[in-house]
Order: structure tokens, then sequence, then C-alpha cells
């Protein structure tokens, strides 16, 4: 039976604060303040603390989504896309920031936000945004971990996609267990998947010049719609509206001190986590791409799309047997990380914009069948053939909804009301609605060139 979440004594009551509505108790109950921050203790001691949620957060960017686009970018424009990669990831630094602080100042995470601040119909109408940006993220994440499993193991890819339900149980039992040994294994796993890349590169020799060239804008990126295409899906991949969400109620995971100085020690800490966390992801989604630029562009096999079809290739094209395998194991430790942390987005959000609370085991479930339903179905209609083509339409689709998260993400961190001190000053402001612009226009751009040549 639903029933809401008790209020949190130690957040503010609505009113002047700028709130609509008063607080309601956080999102993941079980795991809120349950990690101690030591009081007095050494800056490695207490950024120890803090380390794990930031890395979380990382996995939403280089999940199979990523995998999808960073391969078609690499393989068809060469290096020209890294720029993309980067940007996007500066972007994402940013803005986990901003999720960082709404956190820890407010008390309620991105979702919470949002109910609290705005009418019923305009807070269902995101959730409903946020919903399908969820099943269009998972929908990657799942496909992914289907795909490696197939290539790994000779799994059909229907049973692959319903194996990746299992991880349900894995997340209710180290959360059962305590936040950090979820944490610890999205760590191992990310270093997994950094590994098997450092030795793909080796293999790849990649042009030093041609990457640092990459990372160059350039204005070919906005007049050629291909690749205009292939970036919206990069930004789309790295900048996920569900981490927003996501991060935002994490971070309430630790234990620090509610006042001013508590919270600009944990927001300093947490930003670190972040950002160093999001420096790893930056690695990843450039090393997928520059493995397929090396491995792929100007050769026979340029323009290499399908992840299948790179993992077969890549034996011969890197003269080494171990490169294909190095490749799935990397593809299976993205998806299966990607799943954990998304299953625990699709429980804040329930619970932040529609303030309900089910069982736990319920939760997963529903979130996981958001996910695979879709999954299974969209293989059943249109075969194996077409899996990625729809990781990179999925992740156009999280662009696409992009916008919806950034906006009342930016409006609530500078507002003094809401934050006080915490406020942003004027250069984030410009910086974060600078960003906002940058998702909505490119967005824009490509839904009118797309409607004129279809018009034409």
């Amino acid at each position: 039976m639903n029933s809401r979440l008790e209020p949190d004594p130690a957040v503010a009551s609505a009113g002047a604060d700028g709130w609509r509505r008063a607080p309601s108790g956080p999102s993941l109950p079980e795991s809120h303040r349950s990690v101690a921050v030591p009081a007095g203790a050494s800056w490695w001691r207490k950024l120890f603390a803090f380390t794990g949620p930031g890395y979380l957060v990382a996995v939403g960017y280089m999940d199979p989504g990523n995998w999808a686009t960073d391969l078609k970018g690499g393989s068809k424009f060469g290096y020209a896309l890294l720029s993309v990669v980067m940007i996007s990831n500066l972007m994402a630094i940013l803005l986990q920031h901003l999720c960082i602080k709404l956190g820890v100042v407010t008390g309620r995470d991105l979702a919470q936000a949002c109910r609290d601040t705005y009418s019923r119909p305009v807070v269902w109408f995101q959730w409903v945004l946020c919903e399908l940006a969820i099943i269009a993220c998972d929908l990657a994440e799942v496909v992914g971990s289907a795909i490696a499993l197939q290539l790994l193991f000779g799994i059909p890819l229907v049973w692959g996609c319903i194996i990746t339900a299992l991880d349900v149980l894995l997340v209710l039992a180290l959360q059962k267990k305590g936040f950090r040994y979820l944490e610890a294994l999205i760590f191992a796993l990310i270093l997994t998947i950094a590994g098997c890349f450092v030795a793909e590169l080796w293999m790849a020799r990649p042009s030093l010049l041609g990457v640092a060239l990459g990372y160059v804008p350039s204005f070919d990126i906005l007049r050629n719609r291909d690749m205009l295409y292939v970036s919206i899906g990069i930004l789309g991949a790295t900048v996920m509206p569900h981490n927003l969400y996501l991060h935002s109620s994490i971070v309430q995971t630790r234990q620090f001190v509610r006042n001013d100085a508590g919270r600009r020690e944990a927001i300093k800490f947490a930003t670190i986590d972040s950002t160093a966390a999001l420096t790893f992801a930056l690695f990843i989604n450039s090393a997928i791409l520059i493995l397929a630029a090396a491995a792929f562009y100007g050769t026979a096999n340029e323009g290499v799309e399908e992840i299948q079809q790179a993992f077969h290739l890549l034996d011969g094209v890197l003269g080494s047997a171990a490169a294909s395998i190095l490749f799935a194991v990397a593809l299976l430790a993205s998806g299966q990380n990607s799943t954990l942390t998304g299953t625990l987005a699709g429980q804040i959000v329930m619970e932040g914009f529609l303030n309900l609370r089910l069982p736990r085991w319920q939760r997963r479930l529903i979130t996981r069948g958001l996910a695979i339903v879709p999954a299974v179905a969209i293989i059943g209609l249109y075969g194996e053939s077409k899996t990625t083509a729809l990781l990179v339409a999925s992740q156009v689709c999280l662009s696409m909804q992009l916008g919806f998260a950034v906006w009342p993400l930016l409006r609530f961190t500078g507002d003094r009301l809401k934050m006080g001190a915490f406020a942003n000053p004027l250069w984030v402001k410009t910086l974060g609605w600078g960003c906002a612009t940058l998702i909505i226009g490119l967005n824009v751009k490509y839904l009118w060139d797309t409607l004129w040549e279809r018009l034409a």
C-alpha cells in the first residue's frame, strides 16, 4: 500500500524560504545519512568519506549509450568529435556541482525540489518526461549488457535483457549491507572498464597529433547534419537527465554537520569527488572514440556503427586475439554498472516527484520492467541488427529531454530565497545558462534541420 514519506525535521519548513510545499522525507531513506564523516579528521580522511557518489554518477557518463555514439562518431568522423566529448564533460562537471549544492543546502533532491516548487500539473508533466528519459537510458544499459552477454557467451539478446533484471537483487543485497558496498562494486567495475581500454589503446596506437587536434572545436560540426546528429547523441549520452536527480539525492548519504560551515565543507569535498570521477569518465568516453577512429576511420571498415561488428573486427585490425574479448568485458562491466545506478535513479524520481513510498523490491521491479519490456519488444519487432541504432536514438532522446532537468536546476540553485548564501554567483549563472542555451539550441537546430529536410 502506498503511503506518504514522513517529513524530515532537519529541513526547514515551507513558507518564506521560497518553497511552495513543505519538505517530505528523503529519497533512498534506507541510505540517507548512513555514511559517517569523521569530525576533526585529516583532509584526506574527509575526502575519502565523501568519495563514492561521484563515481555512481560517473557511471552514467560511460554507459553503453556512450559506446554507441562514440563508436559511430570515431569510425565515421575520426577524432573530430573528441571536442564534443570534452565540452560535454565540462558541462557535466558544472551541472553535477550544482546538483551537489542543491542536495546539500536544501536537503531536497532535484525531483523533490520540483515537486515543492511547481504546480501539480507541471510536476506530473516533469515526472512523465523524466520517466521517459530513464526508460531511454535504461534501454541503452539493458541492451548494452545483453549485447555483451551475447558476444561473450552466445546468449540471445532477448534472454540477455531478461538476465539484467537480476541487478535488482544485487542492489537490494548491497544496500542492506551498506551504501559503501554498492559504491565499492561500482568503483571496481569502473576500474575494470579503464583497464580494458588502456590495453586496447596500447594495441591501437592512435595518432597523438590527431587526438590533440580532435579536442579543438570545429564549426564543421554545426554545418554537417550527420555530425550534428551524432554530437547531440554524445551530448545526450554524456550529460544525462537522470544523473541530475540521482546526484542531488545520493550526496545526502553523508552524515555531515548541518550548518553553513558543514555544508561548505560537504560541497567542497563532494565536488572534488564528482570532478575526479567525471575526469575518469572523460578518459573512458575519449578512449572509445579514439579506439574507433584508430581502428576503423580511413580504412575499408570506415563507418562501422554496430557494436557487434566492431567486436568481430577488432581482433584482425589490432592484431590480437584479446582485443575483442577486452572490448566485450568492458561493455559488460559498463552495462551492469549503469543498470545498478539506473535502478537507484528510478526510485529517486518516483519518490521525489510523486512523494510515494513502496517496498524497495517493488520500486526496483517497476524500474527494471520499464526498461526491459521496451527493450525485449523492440528487439523482437526489429531484430538484433537494429540494436546499435536503438542505442544512438535513445541517447538523442535523452538529449531532447535534458533541458527540462537543467532549467529547474539552474533556477533553484540561483534562487537566494531557496539557497541563501549558497546561491549561484553571477559567473556560475552565466556558465550554467550558457550550457542550457547550448543544449536547447543544438536540439532545436537538429529538429529544424530534420523537419526542413522532410518538407523539402
